[in-house]
């Protein structure tokens, strides 16, 4: 049954998963409303990314089914990527360009302007290193560069795959203060990590084992 799309913009319902013979979760559902955060978590190997990697339609589940504004994401899922951003372990960056060419690179793909990147790239801490090729940067000013991306895509859904990864304790802080901030303007954001997380929004949370 789709989602009631007055109040809902992400929802699933009855999911379930085989990894080989184990089941990693079934009868797993939620709905996310504008300014909701979905926290998912669980122990490496829990099925976290696989939650996170069917919700993004790109792993097939072995039943149940996502809506996103309540259509099924499988048959229209064009709708939902034009909508979502995704910050993964692999940060999908081009690591001979320069911060900003990677972040106008991304722009370009998704047909936005980033016209507030000097902003973002202040509040990152990645001012002055513009004009350096990636691989100079070290793990976690690139995971930096990346959350800059993130913030810059205009998304309405975040998907945020371990995001405090290669982070000290102040970028961690800036992780959930940038949730928070796009959780106030009514964005969502669905998070799966082993960290501790404290946000002040709704916030839904499944455990996986």
């Amino acid at each position: 049954m789709a989602a009631n799309t007055l109040t809902e913009l992400l929802s699933a319902t009855d999911l379930r998963l085989y990894r080989g013979e184990r089941c990693l979760f079934q009868d797993l559902g939620f709905a996310l409303a504008p300014g909701e955060m979905l926290l998912v978590e669980g122990a490496n190997g829990s099925g976290k990314t696989s939650l996170l990697r069917a919700i993004a339609g790109l792993l097939s589940l072995d039943a149940g089914a996502v809506f996103w504004r309540g259509e099924p994401t499988l048959q229209n899922r064009q709708t939902l990527c034009a909508e979502m951003a995704w910050l993964s372990h692999r940060l999908g960056l081009k690591y001979d360009l320069t911060l900003v060419e990677n972040l106008l690179f991304d722009a370009r793909l998704r047909g936005s302007a980033g016209d507030n990147s000097d902003e973002v790239l202040d509040r990152l801490g990645l001012k002055g290193l513009e004009s350096l090729p990636l691989r100079a940067l070290s793990a976690g000013q690139q995971r930096r560069v990346a959350l800059a991306r993130l913030q810059l895509s205009a998304s309405r859904l975040w998907l945020m795959d371990e995001p405090f990864t290669n982070l000290d304790t102040a970028g961690q802080a800036l992780v959930r203060d940038l949730v928070e901030r796009k959780l106030k303007q009514g964005g969502l954001c669905v998070v799966a990590t082993h960290h501790a997380i404290d946000i002040s929004a709704p916030t839904r949370r499944i455990k996986l084992r």
